[in-house]
Order: structure tokens, then sequence, then C-alpha cells
């Protein structure tokens, strides 16, 4: 849906009486109404009609902060505003998301949201400073399959050979994660489940570092996300034995998935999208959503999506809300069944 500023004015002709006028007035405002959808009704003011503002609860350089700067620029020169994208890392992104939850909802301040905050830091974090119904979702952008990757020191081809090391010792090999709770945490957990194997967690602060370990022989694997290693992998410092989507990466065709693997029940891949303030009015999620998809479908924008590993992923609102409601019962879940918490 979009806007429409061009709304019929009335016709020409003999001036009425301040009453009649009054009422004509109040039967054309219901007449205008009725020709827009339900939430455009409260559209109080065009949008965008100053700078917008992305906060990417990250620091620079991660896919939320990769993805954000690819849509500022577009979105930037679609509505002729500036848009900006600004890191407010910090509290395994709780800071910036209740930075963006406490803002005007007038659309003019977004959150670069994704599945690794939005969906499980509610059940993580006794106090995040947010709540899910502090958010709407506005669109989403990316899904990006998350990778089970291994240093070749590991000696393993496949994940038929990484299930048979894993289960020759207990705790022989040790996966890295950016820290308790997190997606590569909770991934290690599903997984271990899934094929039956006790690996040991060695939590880092950040992705980063856990992949340098890895390259290090440090760790023995790491579950993360694809773009975030494809360099590595494709100069051979790290080897992906599968990738935890249903289907595999067009990106990395060669990579086989999880299921082909044998290891069922672990179809996973992380979505990341644009979400805003609540109150934020329905004409004006309407709007965003529109331009954003009108971008995606782009072939410039698939393409630098799909270099990187992420694969486009459009929906309305409503489609939105509904993947944010079933990402938060299942991750809930998962991280009951890890058993982190973080006060």
């Amino acid at each position: 849906m979009s806007f429409d500023d061009d709304l019929p004015l009335g016709r020409a002709g003999t001036a009425p009486s301040a009453p009649r006028r009054r009422t004509l007035g109040r039967l054309a405002g219901v007449g205008a109404a009725a020709l827009l959808p339900g939430g455009a009704r409260a559209q109080p003011a065009a949008f965008p009609s100053r700078p917008v503002r992305i906060i990417v609860p990250q620091a620079p350089g991660g896919a939320s902060d990769a993805l954000a700067r690819v849509m500022a620029a577009r979105l930037g020169e679609r509505w002729g505003q500036n848009v900006v994208v600004e890191n407010r890392a910090g509290a395994g992104g709780n800071v910036g998301t209740e930075a963006v939850a406490k803002s005007p909802g007038d659309g003019h301040v977004l959150l670069m949201g994704y599945a690794g905050t939005n969906s499980i830091n509610p059940a993580l974090y006794a106090r995040p400073g947010w709540e899910p119904k502090d958010l709407v979702g506005v669109a989403t952008l990316a899904a990006v399959p998350f990778a089970l990757v291994v240093s070749p020191q590991l000696g393993v081809a496949n994940v038929e050979q990484f299930v048979a090391v894993a289960r020759a010792k207990a705790d022989a090999v040790g996966y890295g994660s950016a820290g308790n709770g997190s997606v590569n945490h909770l991934l290690g957990v599903m997984f271990g489940a899934a094929a039956g194997v006790q690996m040991l967690h060695v939590p880092y602060k950040g992705a980063a570092p856990a992949i340098t370990d890895l390259i290090g022989g440090q760790v023995q694997a790491v579950f993360t996300s694809l773009p975030s290693v494809a360099g590595f992998i494709q100069r051979g410092q790290l080897r992906a034995l599968a990738v935890t989507s249903p289907a595999r990466s067009p990106a990395f065709p060669e990579i086989p998935t999880l299921s082909e693997s044998g290891v069922r029940g672990m179809d996973v891949s992380p979505w990341f999208g644009l979400l805003a303030p609540a109150a934020t009015p329905a004409a004006v999620v309407a709007r965003i959503n529109a331009d954003v998809n009108a971008l995606l479908a782009t072939q410039e924008v698939k393409e630098r999506f799909a270099s990187s590993g992420a694969d486009v992923l459009s929906s309305s609102p409503e489609r939105f809300a509904e993947l944010m409601r079933d990402d938060l019962a299942r991750w809930a879940k998962v991280v009951r069944q890890s058993g982190a918490q973080v006060d």
C-alpha cells in the first residue's frame, strides 16, 4: 500500500452557507477517509518530513549493519530525505532496541531488527528494558542462513564425520558462540539435541573472537551467519559442513543443508527487518513497507544481498507480526532447554 496525496477537493459552485459548509466538510472528510485503507485514515502528515534514523543495535561490520546501510542509501534516494544508520551496541542488542521502543512513533526512528535480538532476548534477559509489544514489525528484509563451520584442522569433511568425532568422546568438540543465549549458542543446543551429541559450549564476547579462535584451532566449530564467514570459506581458512536453512544458499550451492546431512528439525534462517515504536500509525508502517518491498524487488538489491549470502525476504506487516510471534515461542523453548539466563 502507498500514499496518494492527490485527494479530490470537491466541485466548484455557489458557496454554501456556513452551517452547510461545516456539514459538507464533515461529509467530505468521511468520504475521503472511506477511499483510503483503514490505517491511512490516521495519517497525520506526509512521511517522511525530516531525516530518518535506522538504529542498528550491534557494532558496525555485522550482517545487521551491512543490510541496514544498503537499505538506508536506497530509501534516502526514494524519499528525498537523509536516512542515517546509527550503531548503538550493548547488552546483546537491548540498548539500541530500548532506544527505539521509547522513541516517538512517527516512523522517523526505525530499528534494524534481528531474530537473534528480538526473538531471543525477551526470554533470555530478566530485564531487557523493552518488551515485544513495544515494537511493531514494519518490513522484513532478508533471511540469513547460518552455517556449521569447522577448522580444517579438525579433519572432517561432512556432518556425519563431525557427529562421529563428537560422539567418540564427550566434550571432544568445543563450539564457540557470541555469548550465552546468542543464536550461535542456541543453534549448538538444538544441534546437540537433534544429532544426539554433547559438545562443549565456549562463549565469547561477540562472534568475531569466536571465529578468530576457530581459525586458530582453539575451538572446533561455530554456528554463525553465512555472510560473516563467506570470505574465510572461499579462502579455505574454514570449512562449511552444512547450512541451517531449509534450502541451500544460492551463493554457496555446494554446501548441503543440515536436513540433507541427516540432522532433522533444524531449519533455521534468522530474519532481519525494520521495526518501529508500537505507536507508529498504520499508514506510516504501510508506506515504509511498500517502499522497502519495491526496493527488495530490484535486481540491484537482490544481487547485493545474495553476494553476501543473504536471501531477500519480502512480507506484509501482518505476516511479519506472525513471524515474530512464532519465533518468540520457538526461541523461548530453546532458551529454556539451554538453561541460559542473563540478569
